[in-house]
């Protein structure tokens, strides 16, 4: 059996509540063609509207990352990193800057999203805020990250951490045109 993407995971949800792309976009403050494009499987969103899709369609995030469930404990070997999924945090470019590496798809229920992520340089100055509900938590494990927090501006290297509410509009990148690694633990409130 072939492996759904997140798009293909997307538009069954949404078939099956009999929801339409319309509707959908009302829901989630998303632009048709960008709700299709997703579903196509020709872009991949970044968190913060794919979060918006997973609640409007009244599911969790993992939902969409999760190839099978657990109801243990998980145990992910770093050989296993092969299993990443790249967003992009441009609205309907393709072009993707982070590598995510799901550290939880297999548990069930579960409510936080680890990942570790591999940051490239971005060479667009365009730095999209977006919000969602929840916390973050980022450790920088390798180079420097900026974080724009609402009007605030972090600048986070290897060692540095933060942790905030995700409801404040953010954007997270790599500083100064250097690859970055870091590990971050996202909450949803279901």
């Amino acid at each position: 059996m072939e492996k759904q993407g997140i798009g293909d995971k997307i538009k069954q949800i949404r078939v099956s509540r009999n929801i339409d792309i319309g509707e959908l976009s009302l829901r989630c403050n998303l632009d048709d063609k960008q709700i299709q494009l997703i579903e196509e499987n020709k872009i991949l969103p970044s968190l913060a509207p794919l979060i918006k899709i997973a609640r409007s369609l009244g599911v969790s995030l993992s939902t969409f990352i999760d190839d099978s469930e657990k109801m243990g404990p998980v145990v992910t070997f770093a050989e296993e990193k092969n299993r990443s999924a790249s967003f992009s945090n441009k609205n309907l470019k393709a072009r993707s800057h982070m590598d995510f590496f799901a550290l939880a798809s297999d548990k069930a229920g579960r409510h936080m999203e680890p990942f570790i992520i591999d940051i490239k340089p971005d060479d667009s100055n365009d730095h999209k805020l977006s919000s969602h509900e929840g916390e973050e938590f980022v450790y920088v494990l390798e180079g420097a990250i900026e974080i724009n927090y609402g009007k605030e501006v972090y600048v986070l290297n290897k060692g540095d951490s933060i942790y905030y509410d995700s409801i404040v509009n953010h954007n997270l990148h790599a500083y100064n045109n250097n690859n970055a690694k870091i590990l971050a633990v996202i909450y949803t409130p279901s």
